[in-house]
């Protein structure tokens, strides 16, 4: 069975990941802010979130500020993902 870190160790071959950073830590992830249609198309909502492998930032806690692109974001929520080596965290724009 193929775990989160390697795919993503080729997906972060591949250019496919953005760096993310808390101070001098960076870590690669795959960052996504999709535009999604709210109270039935009158509104967009945004919504930030970031998935990486949990061995790569363990430490990581809601409350957190880090810096994608330079821009900045917190941490609202870390959710494990079903095979538990990857986690996704939502995040809010600051």
């Amino acid at each position: 069975m193929v775990n989160a870190e390697f795919l993503y160790l080729a997906a972060a071959n591949a250019g496919l990941l953005i760096p993310a950073r808390i101070g001098n830590k960076e870590v690669l992830v795959d960052f996504r802010a999709p535009d999604e249609e709210v109270l039935g198309g009158l509104g967009l909502s945004r919504n930030y979130t970031m998935r990486y492998p949990r061995a790569w930032w363990p430490d990581l806690v809601p409350g957190t500020v880090l810096d994608i692109a330079g821009q900045s974001y917190r941490v609202l929520e870390i959710r494990q993902m079903p095979d538990a080596s990857e986690v996704q965290a939502s995040l809010t724009k600051l």
